[in-house]
């Protein structure tokens, strides 16, 4: 398994007594979990309340967060513990969405149908580009993505009586429960929050663990019966689901879609969340999701030129902070092992 920066500690010499922040005892381990777990769920029961005493401007910008945060943890399933060069995510974020709202818009069925056909239409495009791409690896098969990302694009931007072309489709009909600015954001909160769960227990699962061997030796994984090419295959279709998933929130909470949805700078935009916020930490992506959403709402009110801000205080995490956010967080309430 590779060793984080986090993890690195210099040896000791020999009679050297270790200093207590040094040592990571199963009580420590434990209690620091159990401080962990309290403060995630603080964090929920917040989010839970947040409707009652925020404006209703503030609650669309929550969800918006709570969406490109489960965009961004869905890309660093791939990149960050799968190791994959998932350079055009976005694609899947944009064909999600745009097969919910097509369903809803051109079928005149239930748009809660329409809402499970988005993540599967994105899981099957998964299927598709992973097949072609798989062979590669590396910066290649980030390439050929992009490459194949980019014809979805021109398809979805040039179909003017199917998809609206570059004008897009909007006022999309939702059920009524969640029509409202309080009901889409706590259908938002409730599918981000499970489908994070659910990814969670993927990474902690035989199947996780395989896919983290695969990230830091393919070859002595294939050496112990791993099939690498099926787990990673897998790997693109998980998360091209939950991409679709995000797209599909995206209609719910703006009853929009557009091509610039499935646009790559979007998924530079995703590589940059999960970088930001900690790409080797599972919970990092949504951080710096939420981080961005804020700087490019709030800094864009005062100046164009908000990029210029964001890739400033980018490269000072890179910088100062290669593990991101909230790796460099961990790193100092974690304790470290003896």
């Amino acid at each position: 398994m590779r060793i984080s920066n986090s993890e690195y500690r210099r040896p000791k010499a020999e009679g050297e007594i270790p200093l207590n922040s040094e040592l990571r005892t199963p009580n420590s381990e434990l209690f620091f979990l159990t401080k962990a777990a309290v403060w995630l769920i603080a964090g929920l029961a917040l989010l839970c309340l947040a409707p009652l005493f925020l404006p209703r401007f503030y609650i669309y910008l929550l969800s918006v967060m709570l969406l490109y945060g489960l965009l961004a943890s869905s890309n660093n399933l791939a990149l960050g513990f799968g190791g994959i060069y998932q350079l055009h995510h976005a694609v899947f974020y944009g064909v999600g969405a745009y097969g919910s709202a097509l369903m809803i818009v051109k079928s005149g069925l239930s748009p809660w149908l329409g809402f499970l056909v988005g993540p599967l239409v994105a899981a099957a495009l998964g299927l598709v580009m992973g097949v072609i791409c798989i062979r590669l690896s590396k910066l290649y098969f980030g390439m050929l993505q992009i490459s194949l990302g980019s014809l979805v694009w021109v398809i979805v931007y040039r179909w003017y009586s199917f998809t609206g072309g570059d004008d897009g489709i909007h006022g999309i009909t939702v059920p009524d429960l969640i029509s409202t600015g309080q009901g889409a954001y706590y259908f938002t909160l409730t599918v981000t929050t499970l489908s994070m769960v659910a990814m969670y227990r993927v990474l902690k699962s035989p199947f996780g663990s395989a896919l983290q061997g695969i990230r830091d030796n393919p070859v002595r994984s294939a050496m112990i019966g791993i099939n690498v090419r099926r787990h990673q295959l897998l790997t693109l279709v998980i998360v091209a689901f939950f991409a679709g998933v995000a797209g599909t929130l995206f209609v719910v909470v703006d009853n929009t879609v557009f091509p610039d949805m499935l646009f790559w700078t979007l998924s530079m935009e995703a590589v940059i969340m999960c970088l930001l916020g900690g790409w080797l930490t599972f919970l990092g992506p949504m951080l710096g999701a939420s981080l961005i959403v804020a700087i490019r709402t709030f800094v864009s009110t005062y100046t164009v030129y908000w990029a210029l801000v964001l890739g400033i205080i980018f490269m000072l995490v890179i910088f100062f902070l290669p593990d991101g956010v909230l790796g460099w967080g961990e790193s100092k309430l974690k304790p470290a092992k003896e």
